[in-house]
């Protein structure tokens, strides 16, 4: 009698620390959901697909699809030299290309709804409230190489598209830059010029501008509604919501990647045969979406995605909400001009 009691207490014990390490193991997951968030988008349903008109050859648009568009090389016919001379047409459309991560947690990949430990600490993001009753916010960011057509083989080994496949580019965790104003002028030394009231209220006609079209590539320091380009970091100095500084930071690193030579220019007349230095961004060459915590693909005046620089206010309403929706992913859409070889001669 005593035995049989002695083992049921044994079994007894034994079922509540199974349940107690289960229960500590669910803790952990949803601490670590809490602090990263994400998910991999489905690339059919989550795309706005439409964003890669305006399609164009020359000057001449053949398909807008409401969607918006800057200036195009005006000659139909093109000629290059790579390893055989070519004479072709002039192709214009906008490439989904790269994709940005923008999170307060290091090393949580938002497009990959995962958090990898890589064994080196770094600057945690936050959102505080400074004396002046100012926001200022801190994020880390990630940049990925992203040829969307391409992996998806909608167009296979086209002369116009980048090949290749998902890929993590950039961590800004592993750059001593990011989080260092001063330390980020050896990049931008020019961001000295621009540091002072009279530029940065001229940013407001970059927004306006950004809002209507494109913003303005003469007002350089501008990201139209979100603030300033510069410093090249996570610092953002007036935090307006989430979604006003994710976009931000999305800009400044992709401005960040151009001046690093990471990222060159592929549209008018000098990326007809290739790619070429572009160390200062033309912010008109690029058009974003949202892909996480909610996918863009509502169209709102027949579009569902944006230039640089457009007010958050309306397509970025409630898109954000507490904890999963305070980390973010974004789909970059690059202004592409090719010339498309119809005749190959040695």
């Amino acid at each position: 009698m005593i035995k049989k009691i002695f083992l049921s207490l044994i079994l007894v014990l034994t079922s509540f620390a199974v349940l107690a390490e289960e229960s500590s193991n669910n803790n952990n997951d949803n601490s670590t959901n809490i602090k990263c968030a994400g998910e991999f988008a489905n690339p059919l349903t989550d795309i706005c697909w439409s964003c890669i008109f305006p399609l164009s050859i020359g000057g001449l648009e053949l398909w807008n699809g409401g969607q918006e568009d800057i200036k195009n090389p005006p000659e139909v016919i093109c000629s290059c030299i790579d390893d055989l001379m070519f004479l072709g047409i002039t192709l214009g459309y906008w490439e989904p290309a790269r994709r940005v991560d923008v999170t307060r947690t290091p090393y949580c990949f938002v497009s990959l709804g995962t958090q990898i430990d890589v064994g080196t600490a770094a600057p945690e993001g936050e959102v505080r409230l400074q004396d002046n009753n100012n926001r200022h916010s801190f994020y880390q960011a990630h940049w990925y190489s992203d040829p969307i057509l391409y992996w998806l083989e909608v167009m296979y080994e086209h002369p116009c598209l980048e090949t290749g496949k998902l890929d993590i580019a950039y961590m800004t965790e592993l750059d001593p830059l990011w989080n260092d104003d001063e330390l980020s002028a050896i990049l931008a030394p020019e961001s000295n010029l621009v540091a002072n009231p009279l530029a940065q209220a001229a940013c407001a006609g970059d927004c306006v501008l950004a809002s209507a079209t494109f913003g303005s590539n003469a007002l350089f320091w501008c990201a139209g509604c979100q603030g300033s380009i510069y410093p090249f970091t996570g610092n953002v100095g007036y935090h307006v919501s989430h979604i006003q500084a994710s976009s931000l930071i999305a800009q400044r690193l992709a401005a960040k990647m151009h001046r690093q030579f990471l990222t060159w220019g592929t549209h008018g007349s000098q990326g007809l045969c290739g790619v070429y230095p572009l160390p200062v961004m033309d912010k008109t060459a690029y058009k974003y979406q949202m892909l996480y915590p909610k996918p863009q693909t509502q169209k709102i005046n027949n579009k569902c995605c944006q230039p640089f620089g457009r007010t958050t206010t309306v397509w970025g309403a409630g898109r954000s909400y507490p904890v999963k929706g305070e980390h973010f992913s974004y789909e970059l859409f690059r202004k592409k001009n090719c010339c498309v070889g119809i005749i190959t001669y040695k």
